[in-house]
């Protein structure tokens, strides 16, 4: 078990003991959907410095950030998981933790645990490496399902409860995991409960030959990851948090991203849809997505876009379905382009 925090992220004592995510700064500049693209602009760059060929892929991890969600990076070892959540958190002047999954992983490695402190005769809550505002999460699927539920509660209502006490999270709050294929040795499945607080899940791919080739002349002779200086702050992600909020989405399309999951629920190849929980990760992300193009406002477009990231790795296939290898990403794609789009006013 591996555990290497980057800095500190706690500002203060909470009212029962032990320590808390900071609060707010006052000082955080005020919404504006006009720089986020600028912001988001700077991030990538930062990020695509050090990940070669692999834009699409780093613009759906940003959206993911805006969206308030949590990313899962599923591929083969070595084709650069971690190096990509390790530059978002580089390029971001928050508190960040990074955690190795490993079998041996037990569940107060995570959130944290009371100590008895022998001087002051009382219980002191030391807290775990989920207390940042970027959590990297490698290899998740290493360790035990009873480690993997740790990060249930914290994931989803950004709070940690030990010993019948609740610590609050900071906020932005984003947990970065990658995991191997389940076929690869060493590797517990995600219960579904788990997959389902993931707002998408990627794959990285091999890169290209050319991308490949550069990749030898950056990482060759140097480490471009240790030199990547934070080029936003905490204030301005919060800031680009709340302007992304602010993106209208109509009725029609609202009514639009119901169909498309509820499409999943009734589908003869699926045996478990999408949860409720999936549509709102859905409208988040369209809303991202939007704010990312220059747009205060989604259309039918976004939410296609984000339909597959967002909905696929939520589903199981039925018994026949896997018998005729067919698999959630086809059927997802399908009912894109099947359901009814909203006509435009």
């Amino acid at each position: 078990m591996e555990i290497t925090p980057y800095n500190a992220p706690f500002s203060g004592a909470h009212p029962h003991g032990g320590l808390v995510a900071a609060t707010p700064d006052v000082t955080d500049t005020e919404p504006r959907l006009e720089d986020l693209v600028d912001t988001a602009h700077r991030i990538r760059a930062a990020i695509e410095s050090v990940i070669e060929g692999k834009g699409e892929v780093v613009r759906l991890t940003l959206t993911v950030l805006l969206a308030e969600g949590h990313l899962l990076i599923e591929d083969v070892p070595g084709v650069g998981k971690t190096m990509l959540a390790k530059a978002l958190a580089r390029s971001i002047d928050c508190p960040v933790k990074r955690v190795q999954f490993t079998p041996d992983l037990l569940p107060s490695d995570v959130t944290g645990v009371s100590a008895y402190n022998q001087q002051t005769r009382e219980f002191e809550f030391k807290p775990g490496p989920i207390f940042a505002n970027i959590v990297v999460g490698d290899e998740i699927n290493r360790a035990s399902p009873k480690t993997q539920s740790a990060l249930l509660e914290c994931m989803e209502e950004h709070q940690v409860t030990v010993d019948g006490l609740t610590y609050p999270l900071d906020t932005p709050f984003m947990v970065i995991a990658t995991q191997n294929p389940i076929e690869m040795e060493g590797t517990y499945p995600l219960p579904e409960a788990q997959r389902d607080r993931f707002t998408a899940r990627i794959a990285m791919g091999y890169p290209e030959p050319a991308a490949e080739l550069e990749m030898l002349d950056v990482h060759g002779a140097s480490q471009p990851l240790l030199k990547l200086e934070p080029v936003a702050t905490t204030a301005e992600v919060r800031a680009l948090i709340q302007a992304v909020r602010t993106v209208y989405v109509s009725q029609p399309v609202k009514r639009y991203a119901v169909d498309l999951v509820a499409a999943t629920r009734h589908n003869p190849d699926l045996r478990l849809g999408a949860s409720p929980r999936a549509t709102l990760h859905l409208v988040r992300s369209a809303r991202a997505h939007a704010a990312l193009s220059g747009r205060d406002y989604v259309i039918p477009d976004d939410l296609q876009e984000m339909a597959l990231p967002v909905l696929a790795h939520r589903l199981l296939p039925s018994l026949e379905a896997q018998g005729q290898r067919r698999h959630p990403e086809q059927v997802v794609t399908e009912l894109v382009g099947r359901v009814p789009v909203p006509e435009a006013r």
